[in-house]
């Protein structure tokens, strides 16, 4: 296909005989692609950043023995502190029809009292245990960085081993000591060390790398927490929300332990996918809000082009009129001003996508190379689908900028025009 570069070479000379007009006019389409980019690179590093304080497991329930019993059943008296037992794990695990993963989960020095007295060689610190599990990294957010995490047979034969997190690496071991497989005591009880975690949870993750993991019941044995449990940690099922499972596990425990359903201060809970859905909605209003500021915009920005349009038919009235009377057709007429009006939108459209994809990738390389982290932003970026719909913004955009236009171009009368001064 050949290139009409008559047709182009008449359209840079129309622009060029009004370069202020012009530049002013593509602005606007500019500013508006150029804001969309922007707004939607700054939305996703700061989507990425929050998004990095979750875990990989975004939809378990923590549920705990809050408070005593306020109301009478079943023959229970009112005041009665309720404890969470071992075989309320198995109970919950066969009973309760919307949980597929139910764990136990005590602590020690974490909610109260005083972490304890943990040594290494000539080293030592306080630092708080919790009790851990296999895959706890995905429920705690944790990245293992040296050695393993906590298994199943950690679990089953109640091993002396212990998961710490970087912080308290730092201060009982030497820079290149190895530390897997190194002995500490805690309490005066020894433990195995089998592997080193960071914190993928921003905001709070030096507090998190002071923890030490162990395996539940091995704390629960070793620091006489054996007739009772601190929390559950439960998972639904594939399909369900986290709160079916919740109520549905609070309801279990309330008849397991005769307490009464009304009595709603005895069961607490954290539901994270509820925080995560939050967050989530935030940010699909946060998308919604840069896509109307700047389509918004961006058809500002044409309307202006529509108008500049406008004024191009009015100055060259005298040559469409001579056009139409040589024989060009409505429809040459309508693809020459339409495209005029779509150069106008495309240049400064692509240039504003341009300029904005570079800045949003400029300000990803700095952050990498520098170091630097920002707490609730990280690694910002334009996704190829986004580029997509702000093309198909664009033409739509330059097609009806030139609508009125061409209109008005092809109503234009030979005759009278011709006599146009």
């Amino acid at each position: 296909m050949l290139i009409d570069t008559d047709k182009w070479r008449e359209i840079f000379h129309t622009l060029q005989q009004h370069k202020l007009r012009t530049a002013l006019t593509a602005f606007g389409v500019f500013w508006g692609i150029f804001m969309l980019t922007v707004l939607l690179g700054a939305g996703r590093g700061f989507e990425n950043g929050v998004m990095e304080t979750f875990p990989a497991l975004t939809n378990y329930v923590t549920i705990w023995s809050e408070g005593a019993t306020q109301l009478p059943y079943q023959g229970m008296p009112v005041g009665l502190k309720i404890i969470l037992v071992p075989d309320d794990v198995a109970a919950i695990a066969h009973n309760v029809a919307s949980v597929s993963f139910v764990k136990a989960q005590n602590s020690l020095g974490i909610w109260g009292g005083k972490p304890p007295y943990t040594v290494h060689k000539s080293k030592n610190g306080a630092f708080s245990v919790r009790g851990g599990f296999a895959e706890i990294e995905r429920v705690e957010g944790l990245k293992i960085i040296e050695g393993r995490s906590i298994n199943d047979f950690d679990e089953r034969e109640r091993r002396k081993v212990v998961l710490i997190g970087n912080r308290v690496r730092e201060q009982l071991f030497a820079k290149d000591e190895q530390v897997v497989g190194a002995g500490i005591t805690v309490n005066d009880i020894n433990f195995t060390v089998i592997g080193v975690f960071k914190s993928l949870q921003q905001g709070n993750e030096q507090q998190v790398e002071e923890w030490m993991y162990v395996p539940n019941d091995t704390l629960r044995y070793a620091f006489n927490q054996v007739g009772s449990l601190g929390n559950f940690i439960v998972v639904p099922k594939t399909g369900l929300h986290a709160r079916v499972a919740e109520e549905d596990v609070k309801k279990y425990l309330a008849q397991l332990h005769k307490v009464s359903p009304n009595d709603k201060g005895v069961f607490d809970s954290f539901n994270l996918q509820d925080q995560y859905d939050k967050i989530q909605g935030l940010f699909i209003g946060i998308k919604v809000f840069s896509w109307v500021v700047a389509i918004g915009t961006i058809f500002a920005g044409a309307v202006g082009v529509g108008n500049i349009m406008l004024i191009v038919v009015k100055e060259r009235t005298r040559e469409i009129g001579l056009r139409k009377a040589l024989g060009a057709t409505p429809a040459s007429i309508i693809a020459m001003i339409m495209q005029e009006s779509l150069f106008i939108t495309a240049v400064a459209g692509y240039s504003g996508l341009a300029v904005g994809a570079l800045l949003i990738e400029g300000i990803a390389r700095m952050l990498e190379a520098s170091g630097a982290h920002l707490n609730f932003f990280s690694h910002p970026t334009v996704d190829f689908g986004t580029a997509v719909f702000a093309l198909a913004v664009l033409i739509i955009a330059g097609v009806l900028a030139s609508l009125m236009p061409a209109a008005k171009a092809v109503s234009v009368n030979p005759i009278v025009a011709l006599q146009d001064e």
